[in-house]
């Protein structure tokens, strides 16, 4: 069984969402701030997160860049954002420090599930390694290698933290340097479906792909925009 924090000030939200959620089988866990929401994920053993933007004392956005700041598994958790419509802007925010999707309130039921079993089947298989596959598995272009039996991503011999959603998207394109991927096509890869509406999201997620493996992330050797087209790993 899957454990889901979800976290709003708002009671009225936070009994909503246990609603769905308890119906389609996750086990909830539940915070009304965000200093609490980290003390629930130390605690406890956690799946995802549904995190409001606005909350008192610390919002959404300064609680999951503290989150991916959090060394081990934790620091790797999905997080999905629920968002007013008039917060466009903390939202690209919210995307830029680790965030994995975003939900805008008020939000459908339907889709607020649909995107959290796509995060949950992301996490599942990044976190199930499968040992014993030899080289198959790990690739390898200029100075980044993805090994997708461990998980793990070094650059230039260095470890790099990648959030699950960052991690498929490299995924993708180290497999196949070279090949354009349109924005479309990556959104498809990575979280299996069409796009809803939202595909502006992963100009915002290679964005913080280069700052992680790009030492001039303004003039990037490794990820490259073909303009018009979409993206490619040179």
């Amino acid at each position: 069984m899957y454990t889901v924090l979800i976290c709003d000030d708002d009671a009225d939200i936070l009994a909503a969402l246990k609603i769905y959620l308890t119906a389609e089988g996750y086990s909830v866990l539940e915070a009304a701030s965000g200093e609490e929401a980290l003390r629930v994920v130390a605690a406890n053993t956690v799946h995802l997160i549904i995190m409001d933007i606005m909350m008192p004392r610390l919002d959404g956005i300064s609680a999951t860049a503290r989150l991916r700041k959090t060394d081990g598994v934790a620091g790797g958790i999905p997080v999905i954002l629920l968002t007013a419509k008039s917060e466009d802007t903390d939202v690209v925010l919210g995307l830029n420090i680790g965030a994995d999707d975003y939900v805008t309130k008020p939000f459908n039921p339907v889709e607020l599930l649909a995107r959290v079993k796509a995060q949950l089947r992301r996490y599942t298989r990044l976190g199930n390694a499968s040992g014993g596959a030899g080289r198959q598995g790990i690739y390898e272009r200029n100075s980044i290698l993805l090994d997708d039996n461990t998980k793990a991503v070094t650059l230039d011999g260095e470890d790099v933290a990648l959030t699950p959603t960052e991690y498929s998207l490299l995924r993708v394109l180290i497999r196949e340097p070279g090949k354009v991927f349109s924005s479309k096509q990556l959104y498809e890869a990575v979280r299996g479906e069409s796009p809803f509406g939202a595909e502006g999201m992963i100009a915002v997620h290679i964005r913080h792909l280069r700052e992680k493996l790009e030492i001039n992330p303004a003039s990037p050797r490794h990820i490259k925009v073909v303009w018009g087209q979409g993206y490619k790993l040179d």
